[in-house]
């Protein structure tokens, strides 16, 4: 089943080289959704707020997609297909597609600072993986103490990278140096998405258990103080200048907005059912939102606060990457 769905994948990305292929510095500005439902990703023009073309045309990219990652000249795609326990990297350019066996279960993913590394999440064997990005070749396993990691989440420095733990209401710190998690730091119910402050003094994870966003100090690697959001929060990003983080609240349908200096909510903006993983866009002025029970993404202007904007993607978008 499996190579069916990526002969098919190869075969249909394939063809995007008849399309017109934008340059790799992503001119004009480019957001991808994968769609777990679909198994496929949206490209959408955030100029026009358009769908402007589908990975792969045809067919899918594995069975359940989830997580996705750019490398940082933005020229390659990575993207994990949980049910077919793979990551592959599609070229952007020639749609050539590789893959590579991923642990079991993968979900979470993301690039490391410098680029050289990227880190996915597998839930079911409880590791994390670093693939070398420039070669795609699987550098380093580590396992993690707790259990079901869903999302990996490098500090700014790239020096640590930590995992929050499903099953087991924790998070793994990883000290990259040394590879292996060494501290797990327990939290009052499911660990979610997370978010560094761009100092990397503190790290905000989203409870969804409690419906809580909690604080990390990254010093101690201790919780110094929760805030409470709404129902079943999954969801984090942190903006660039460290102000504020934004917490997806999937029970809900809602944004919370926190401001870092009081560590208080100062807004809500409803999205639409189950939104979920998070991304910006015109220089932190657009916040994007996959809302994945609605099909859809959500546009927020952070100055106002509003969704000025809703775009149909496929089928239950998991989340949304800007370059």
């Amino acid at each position: 089943m499996l190579m069916r769905h990526l002969l098919a994948a190869t075969l249909a990305v394939g063809t995007l080289t008849s399309a017109p292929v934008y340059a790799a510095d992503h001119s004009p500005e480019l957001a991808y959704v994968p769609n777990e439902g679909s198994a496929n990703i949206s490209v959408i023009d955030l100029a026009t707020h358009k769908v402007v073309k589908t990975l792969p045309a045809e067919g899918s990219l594995g069975q359940k997609i989830q997580g996705i990652a750019l490398d940082k000249d933005g020229k390659r795609l990575f993207v994990v297909d949980a049910e077919g326990n793979t990551i592959s990297a599609i070229d952007l350019a020639t749609g050539k597609l590789s893959t590579q066996a991923a642990g079991k279960g993968p979900e979470g993913i993301e690039r490391s600072p410098d680029g050289r590394w990227i880190a996915v999440c597998a839930e079911s064997s409880n590791e994390a993986l670093l693939f070398d990005a420039a070669s795609f070749k699987l550098g380093k396993r580590i396992p993690m103490q707790g259990e079901n990691p869903e999302h990996c989440v490098f500090s700014p420095n790239g020096q640590w990278l930590v995992a929050g733990n499903e099953d087991t209401h924790d998070i793994d710190v990883i000290d990259l140096s040394k590879g292996k998690s060494v501290k797990l730091i327990k939290v009052d119910g499911a660990a979610r998405g997370m978010g560094f402050t761009p100092d990397g003094s503190r790290l905000y994870v989203a409870n969804e258990g409690k419906g809580v966003v909690e604080i990390v100090d990254t010093a101690k690697w201790e919780i110094v103080g929760s805030i409470t959001s709404a129902l079943r929060t999954a969801g984090i990003i942190v903006a660039a200048d460290g102000k504020r983080v934004y917490a997806a609240n999937g029970g809900a349908g809602t944004i919370s907005v926190i401001d870092t200096a009081s560590n208080t909510i100062v807004g809500t903006v409803a999205v639409g059912q189950r939104p979920w993983n998070m991304a910006f866009a015109d220089g932190g002025n657009k916040l994007l939102v996959a809302n994945g029970r609605s099909d859809s993404i959500s546009v927020i202007d952070t100055r106002k606060l509003e969704v000025i904007d809703t775009i149909a993607v496929g089928k239950k978008p998991w989340g949304v990457l800007t370059k």
